[in-house]
Order: structure tokens, then C-alpha cells, then sequence
């Protein structure tokens, strides 16, 4: 059984639906057991819905078609991220206060040890179980660098992206990572919010290749190609923010044909909610 974390609002249930996809085709047939942390900030922005329980049910239905045993748990974290986090320096971070409610984590019951976490914009390329399967027994956690914040951060070495990051939940309630993590989100507002509380909170982590969270280009080896906001050069210098679920841009833009097969199921899966 893998058990695996997304949150988000409704918005970006695209990406969850997309990337679960790529880990269903591109990995040997494994049990899925999928949480996801959602909650209403309709009050900060409208489009800040929750994702709802007919996403659930499609989610759902999706991975037990791969396997029966697979589950998908929708949790409401609202009233806890009320307590812990709301109105702090972060809460309007750089993407949305969901960036944060990852954090959260330890405070929710029946979470298990081991918990890979995925941003909404990742598409696997390979097997699931490269990534896994790594042995983190003495680590809260392993990830790989971020792949402008290695150059950025040059005070901290080896700045890790946040957006796929495999958990070792025992070890990190051990620790206090995510209680200390809310503390300094709490006290101070950083550029890169959760991403920069987790790195300063940490102990002890496992340095993976860039392989396994690349964010800016795809190769045959890599395992996670993360669809994060990347620095154009030409016809001039600019960024963009592609996401896997923009069709158009990944054909036109990345010239990446490698996930049509799922992209053309999302397309139909789409329809049921």
C-alpha cells in the first residue's frame, strides 16, 4: 500500500486527478491509499472552494478500478487550521494558504508512518515505488533540491523543493518537525513560506537525485517531473506557470507527448463531476 497526500482547493483537483493517473499507468499494479486536506477560505478568496465529495467519488472510483483495495479520504482541516495557522505572517503566501496545510499533518488521526507527500502539479514518468520504496528509517524525511533555491539559498546547502517530499511520520512527530515548522510560520513570513519552515525545522533528512522532483526538465531517467514556475530565456526572459492539465501549452510549449495516454483519460474521467 502506498499512502499518498495532496491538498488543495477545487481548483487544482485537476492535477490531483492527472497526477494519480501517472502513478496508475506508469507504475505495476499497487494499492493506493490516497488523502487529501481541503477546507472553504471562500472568505479570503472566492475561488478557494474545497474540493468536494464528488471529486472524492471520482478519485475513488479511478483507483479502485487499478485496484479494489485502493481508498481515497477527503479531510476537512479547516477548524485545525483555524487554531494553528490562520491569520498568521504566511496565511497569503505566494501561491494560496493551502501551500500550508501540509503542516498539518501530525494533527490528524490515523495518518500513516510513512506518507509521501505530491504537490498537485506532478506527473510520475516511472514507477512510483523508485521513489517509495527509498529507506528513510533514520530520516523525518527525504526530498530533493529546489532547482532555483539551491542558487538562491546558498546560506542554506541543499534548499529542498517542498513539493514532493516522503515522510517518515513517526520520526517526525519524534522531532516536533511540523509543530516547530507552524512555529516559525507563526513568528515570521518567509518568501517561500512552508517550503523554508520545513527546511529550517529540519533535523535530519535524505538528500534524493533531482531525478525524483525535477522541475524544469524531463529526461528518461526522471521519475517526478514537477510542474512548478520555471525561468524562460527566449525570445526573452520571462517565467511561466505551465501545469500538466493545460494540454495546449504542454504540447505546444513542452512538446511533451509522453502522458497523452493519460491526459486523454482525464479528459473523459473529467466528465463525472
Amino acid at each position: 500500500m502506498k499512502n499518498i497526500l495532496f491538498c488543495g482547493s477545487k481548483n487544482v483537483f485537476d492535477g490531483v486527478l492527472t497526477g494519480t493517473l501517472s502513478i496508475l499507468k506508469r507504475s505495476e499494479k499497487t494499492p493506493l491509499n490516497i488523502y487529501i486536506f481541503t477546507m472553504d477560505m471562500t472568505e479570503m478568496n472566492k475561488k478557494f472552494e474545497p474540493i468536494n465529495e464528488a471529486q472524492r467519488l471520482c478519485l475513488e472510483k479511478l483507483v479502485k478500478e487499478y485496484d479494489e483495495s485502493s481508498q481515497v479520504h477527503l479531510i476537512d482541516v479547516k477548524d485545525i487550521y483555524t487554531r494553528e495557522l490562520g491569520g498568521c505572517p504566511n496565511e497569503k503566501a505566494y501561491c494560496s494558504p493551502y501551500t500550508l496545510i501540509r503542516l498539518l499533518a501530525d494533527l490528524i488521526e490515523d495518518i500513516p508512518d510513512k506518507l509521501l507527500y505530491l504537490d498537485c502539479d506532478i506527473m510520475f514518468n516511472r514507477d512510483i515505488a523508485l521513489l517509495y520504496d527509498q529507506d528513510i528509517t533514520k530520516y523525518e524525511y527525504a526530498g530533493a533540491c529546489d532547482h532555483y533555491g539551491k542558487y538562491v539559498f546558498l546560506h542554506h546547502p541543499g534548499y529542498l523543493n517542498a513539493g514532493v517530499l516522503l515522510f517518515n511520520m513517526k520520526k517526525c512527530k519524534e522531532t516536533g518537525l511540523f509543530e516547530k515548522a507552524r512555529n516559525q510560520l507563526r513568528r515570521k513570513k518567509f518568501i517561500f513560506a512552508d517550503q523554508t519552515a520545513i527546511v529550517k525545522s529540519t533535523k535530519k533528512r535524505k538528500h534524493l537525485p533531482q531525478r525524483f522532483n525535477d522541475q524544469k526538465f524531463l529526461h528518461k531517467w526522471t521519475v517526478v517531473r514537477h510542474f512548478s514556475k520555471r525561468l524562460f530565456w527566449f525570445p526573452y526572459p520571462h517565467t511561466a506557470n505551465i501545469k500538466q492539465w493545460d494540454i495546449e501549452s504542454m504540447h505546444k510549449i513542452y512538446k511533451y507527448h509522453q502522458w497523452d495516454d493519460v491526459l486523454d483519460e482525464y479528459l473523459k474521467r473529467k466528465t463525472e463531476y
